[in-house]
């Protein structure tokens, strides 16, 4: 496997020709970007959500161009404190093309997945996301080994068809 870091991830996000499918596994994040504004979520302070505008305007982009975007959450319930922010924050999101779809951790017990979160970009690359125990991005690795594309591949399909789509979804 081979390291990426953040620019070529970035490029990849905007630049892959048919599909992008993002498996999340944790119930807890801790993102550079997202950490101030989960704190003024915490705080009860107003967010306009502005910092999401250059996400959905690359998502509304990939829609027009008849390009698949799909997340799936594989949540515990009740949901940790940092999976109800992403659920208030993800309408603008599902606004612009992206199918964001929860899953309760109780359903998938029997599935194989793989040990880390990813991306599968056109069903040719794996981004892996390495994080540290508390949340925090340790890196990325890409595969194009036909078994890791195969392993993803089918554990994103497997959570997929349980999945809730996002406006259906009702946290507990």
């Amino acid at each position: 496997m081979a390291s990426l870091d953040e620019a070529e991830f970035d490029r990849l996000l905007r630049t892959f020709e048919r599909s992008s499918d993002h498996l999340e596994t944790r119930d807890a994040y801790g993102t550079e970007i997202e950490i101030p504004y989960m704190a003024k979520w915490a705080a009860q302070e107003p967010d306009d959500l502005s910092w999401l505008d250059d996400w959905c305007i690359t998502l509304r982009s990939h829609v027009a161009g008849g390009k698949s975007v799909r997340r799936a959450r594989v949540v515990s319930e009740p949901l940790s404190d940092y999976q109800r922010w992403s659920f208030s924050i993800a309408q603008p999101m599902v606004d612009a093309g992206e199918d964001i779809r929860w899953t309760p951790r109780s359903l998938v017990s029997s599935l194989a997945l793989p040990g880390n979160d990813f991306y599968l970009f056109d069903d040719r690359l794996v981004v892996f996301l390495l994080y540290t125990g508390n949340g925090l991005n340790a890196g990325m690795e890409t595969s194009t080994d036909p078994a890791d594309l195969n392993l993803c591949r089918s554990a994103f399909d497997a959570v997929w068809k349980l999945a809730i789509p996002h406006r259906d979804y009702e946290p507990k």
